[in-house]
């Protein structure tokens, strides 16, 4: 679905290129472009209408509707000088996009288009991207309880879990913090904007290890690993585990009970490696040695999620330990592990 409207898109932007070549030629010769520019109204491009609109979103296309613009020179966005390209710039409409960059708090708030013959000025307001949602923290947080959400574009936000909105205490455009409402267990955490919504992957109360382990799950230190605190490298929170695992080698989880897992649909976690590494994943100690259970790692994180009915259905969860397929050392590295509810 996200293929045939990105080919959508496409097909509407070479479309309007294509009117603006033409409309050019002909605006050039009737008209000449020489008064002073004029905005009347700006549209989303994306708008088969091109209704006018005076809020825009950074990284997408507007249509700007006036006169005079045929030797556009500049256009600026809360005063932030903004590419555009001359072929789709007409006597009387302009294709731009409104740089990912823009400044969108603390700004005036105005348009401009800059002419060889004077410039024209247009109350807009630039919105920021869609917020995103890089992990929270803690996730086995209780009702009541505060956690801290950690993203990008968290302007004047508002948090839900599930169904329930969650109290803001504080935020920054990185940064929330906010207390859990009743009923959040289980339940995942969404922040939404003037631009969009964004929902993290991992619900409440469902972790083994996010920033720490949670009792009874651990790993011996025998394994001799270590917990790194390094937020711009970890998958969920700040701190994860690295080991350096020789060829056919492990890091094992201690063993314990859970079986009380009616309310997850089964468990995920998070595999990096520094280089093209591979790990079996073994779980209440079957696979080990295990071809189907292998996982190509890379130096981007990725998510491993599995099914009850992928594990053989078990009467509980007792432990989770990767074996090294590779046959060489690699310096892997394991993140957020824990249960899914979907």
């Amino acid at each position: 679905m996200k293929r045939k409207t990105m080919m959508k898109a496409f097909a509407y932007f070479l479309l309007a290129g294509s009117m603006a070549l033409v409309s050019s030629s002909c605006s050039s010769e009737s008209e000449g472009g020489g008064g002073a520019p004029m905005i009347e109204s700006v549209a989303a491009a994306a708008d088969a209408n091109l209704e006018p609109v005076t809020v825009g979103y950074a990284a997408n296309m507007y249509v700007i509707h006036g006169s005079g613009f045929t030797s556009t020179q500049k256009i600026y966005f809360n005063d932030t000088d903004t590419y555009f390209n001359p072929v789709l710039v007409t006597d009387t409409d302009i294709f731009v996009t409104i740089d990912r960059d823009t400044p969108y708090a603390d700004v005036s708030n105005k348009l401009r288009v800059v002419t060889k013959n004077g410039e024209a000025e247009f109350d807009f307001v630039v919105a920021p991207p869609a917020p995103g949602v890089h992990s929270f923290n803690p996730i086995n947080a209780a009702d009541g309880q505060e956690i801290t959400i950690y993203g990008s574009y968290f302007l004047n936000p508002v948090v839900m879990v599930g169904d329930a909105q969650a109290q803001v205490v504080s935020s920054t455009l990185t940064e929330i913090r906010a207390i859990l409402p009743a009923g959040s267990q289980n339940k995942k955490v969404t922040v939404t904007t003037i631009s969009g919504s964004a929902e993290y992957g991992t619900a409440v109360g469902t972790a083994i290890y996010d920033d720490v382990f949670y009792s009874p799950w651990n790993i011996e230190s025998w394994n001799n690993h270590e917990y790194v605190t390094n937020f711009a490298q970890a998958a969920q929170g700040t701190t994860f585990i690295k080991k350096s695992i020789e060829g056919w080698g492990n890091i094992q989880g201690n063993w314990n009970w859970n079986d009380q897992l009616s309310n997850y649909t089964g468990i995920h976690f998070y595999l990096r490696s520094d280089d093209a590494g591979k790990l079996v994943w073994i779980v209440n100690g079957n696979g080990w040695g295990n071809a189907d259970h292998a996982i190509n790692t890379t130096k981007d994180w990725k998510e491993v999620r599995l099914t009850w009915a992928q594990l053989g259905n078990p009467a509980a969860l007792q432990n989770i330990s990767f074996q090294e397929f590779t046959g060489s050392t690699h310096n892997y590295y394991i993140d957020n592990i824990g249960f899914t509810v979907d």
